[in-house]
C-alpha cells in the first residue's frame, strides 16, 4: 500500500508538472509576441500567462499548458490560436476617464484651438484615434468629451476611430456594455446623457453606451507594429496611452513616427502620463504632460 501510494504521488506530480508552462515554452511565447505585437513579455507576466494557457488548454480539452504549446508550436496549431495569445499576452487595462488631465486638456485647450482655425459658417468634421483601445472606454471617453462640447456650441461633427490588436477586445468595444460599476469616474450629467442602464432584477447591473453616441465610434483590430495603419491622414488627435511601455526602444520610435505620420499639421499626440519621457526623447514639442503637438 506503501509503495502505492508512493506511485501516485509521483506520478500526480508528474500530472501536475505536465500541465505547466516550461521555461522553452515561456520563451517560445515570449519571442511569437515580440515578433508579432512589438510587445516584450517579463518574468512577471509568467504566472498570468500560465493561468490563461490553462484555461484555454481546458477548453480545447488539452492536459495543461505544456501540451496546449505542443499542439500551436509543433503540432501546427499556432494558425488558429494566434488570437487567443494575442489576447492572453496584451493588458487591456482601460477605464472611463483615465488619466483626467488629457481630457480636461482636450476640452478646454485642443478643441477651442482646433474650431477656432477652421472657416466660420460651416460644420466642421473632427477625427480623434484612439490607437489601443482596449475595450472601448478610452475611445467612448473622448466621444462623450466631444459629444458635450458639440451641444453647448459651437456645433461640429465628430467621428472616433479605436482599434486594437485584440479581436476581443474589439467586439467588447463594439458591444459598449460595461459594469456599472465601471463608470463611477465619469461625471454624473455624462453618466445621465450617455449611458443606459440594464433593467432591474439583472444579476449584475450594466450599462450600455446610448445609440447617439455609438454612431459616432467606429472599432477595428489592427497592430501597431504593422508596416503602415490603413487610416486617414488628418486625423486631429490621437491617443496612444500605457502602449509604448510595451515596447523596445526602436519600436516606440518607429511607432510614435508612423502615428505622427497621420495627424494633421498641428495636430496632438496623447501619450500616458508614465510615458512622456518617450515623447520628449523623440523631439516632440510638449504642450501638457505626455500631449505633444506635431508640425
Amino acid at each position: 500500500m506503501a509503495g502505492r501510494a508512493q506511485l501516485q504521488d509521483g506520478a500526480d506530480t508528474a500530472a501536475t508538472h505536465a500541465g505547466r508552462l516550461s521555461d522553452r515554452d515561456f520563451s517560445r511565447i515570449c519571442t511569437f509576441i515580440h515578433e508579432r505585437t512589438g510587445i516584450r513579455l517579463t518574468h512577471s507576466k509568467r504566472l498570468r500567462i500560465e493561468t490563461g494557457l490553462r484555461r484555454r488548454a481546458s477548453v480545447l480539452r488539452l492536459s495543461g499548458a505544456e501540451e496546449y504549446c505542443r499542439m500551436v508550436f509543433d503540432e501546427g496549431g499556432l494558425a488558429e490560436e494566434v488570437a487567443h495569445l494575442i489576447h492572453l499576452a496584451t493588458t487591456n487595462k482601460t477605464d472611463f476617464f483615465r488619466e483626467r488631465a488629457h481630457f480636461d486638456f482636450l476640452e478646454t485647450r485642443i478643441l477651442p484651438e482646433i474650431l477656432a482655425t477652421r472657416p466660420a459658417g460651416r460644420i466642421h468634421r473632427l477625427k480623434m484615434w484612439s490607437a489601443a483601445a482596449s475595450n472601448g472606454a478610452e475611445a467612448y471617453t473622448a466621444a462623450m468629451v466631444l459629444a458635450a462640447a458639440a451641444a453647448r456650441g459651437p456645433r461640429f461633427d465628430f467621428a472616433v476611430l479605436g482599434t486594437d490588436i485584440s479581436a476581443e477586445m474589439v467586439a467588447d468595444a463594439t458591444r459598449a456594455v460595461y459594469p456599472a460599476s465601471w463608470i463611477e469616474p465619469v461625471p454624473p450629467a455624462l453618466r445621465e446623457r450617455y449611458f443606459m442602464r440594464s433593467q432591474a432584477g439583472a444579476s449584475e447591473p450594466l450599462v450600455r453606451i446610448v445609440p447617439e453616441l455609438r454612431r459616432h465610434v467606429r472599432f477595428a483590430r489592427m497592430n501597431l507594429v504593422g508596416a503602415s495603419y490603413p487610416v486617414d491622414r488628418d486625423v486631429d488627435v490621437i491617443l496612444v496611452r500605457n502602449v509604448l511601455i510595451y515596447f523596445d526602444p526602436p519600436t516606440q520610435k518607429a511607432v510614435v513616427q508612423r502615428l505622427a505620420g497621420h495627424l494633421r499639421p498641428g495636430g496632438h499626440l496623447i501619450l500616458g502620463h508614465t510615458e512622456a519621457a518617450v515623447g520628449s526623447a523623440l523631439g516632440l514639442r510638449q504642450c501638457a504632460t505626455g500631449i505633444f503637438r506635431i508640425g
